[in-house]
């Protein structure tokens, strides 16, 4: 059982996280302002969905395998840059589109957007590095199962993630409704979601196991 000191101090480091800038939150931010908030909500219950399997992996001990292993390691990091050198290849081959009235004018298809948020954090292994040094800074083998605790943990950082996120893509959704009645400025999002899409794919590709 989690103690309130430990749930109160767990979240606001995990809030910290979550508004500070990393790969996540910029695909939040840039999946939004392309397709409105609505999409940027999918997009970020993908990636919590992404954090559930992350959560389990540093329970049964996967994430201490990838993180021993370079080969699998690399095969993770390479699927998730080339995921996004995908994703940056559609941003600069759009075309602008015209605006309905509905609230997202040309949102995406749902769950085409959530499969793209779990596809984006299950493909990080930097994530699972993550969650391997942090969850267990906050678990006490004295206060119960170490298993339960960290699924608990992993909860409510699923929890603030989707509270941060949510605000992001509220904003950045608002900011792409408005852009988005300029022909040319859907034109620039794109090219810079694309320079977005293709620095995060650079950043993935090269980071290694610390």
């Amino acid at each position: 059982m989690l103690e309130v000191e430990t749930v109160v101090t767990f979240l606001i480091a995990s809030c910290l996280i979550g508004i500070a800038p990393g790969p996540d939150n910029l695909f939040v931010l840039t999946q939004s302002i392309l397709h409105g908030r609505k999409a940027g909500l999918w997009v970020t219950l993908g990636l919590c969905t992404g954090l559930l399997v992350h959560t389990a992996a540093v329970v049964v001990g996967i994430a201490g395998i990838v993180q021993a292993s370079a080969i699998a390691f690399s095969v993770l990091k390479f699927a998730g840059a080339g995921y996004l050198v995908y994703l940056a290849w559609k941003a600069f081959t759009s075309v602008p589109q015209a605006l309905d009235n509905s609230d997202e004018g040309n949102s995406m298809n749902a769950a085409k957007l959530y499969r793209r948020g779990i596809i984006m954090n299950i493909t990080n292994p930097k994530v699972s590095m993550f969650f391997l040094a942090f969850l267990p800074q906050f678990v006490d083998p004295t206060k119960g199962s170490p298993a339960m605790q960290t699924f608990s943990l992993g909860g409510l950082f699923m929890l603030m993630t989707l509270v941060v996120f949510g605000g992001v893509a509220a904003m950045a959704g608002q900011l792409g409704h408005v852009l988005k009645r300029s022909p040319r400025a859907q034109v620039i999002m794109n090219r810079l979601a694309g320079i977005v899409f293709l620095a995060l794919a650079v950043k993935i590709a090269t980071s290694g196991v610390k």
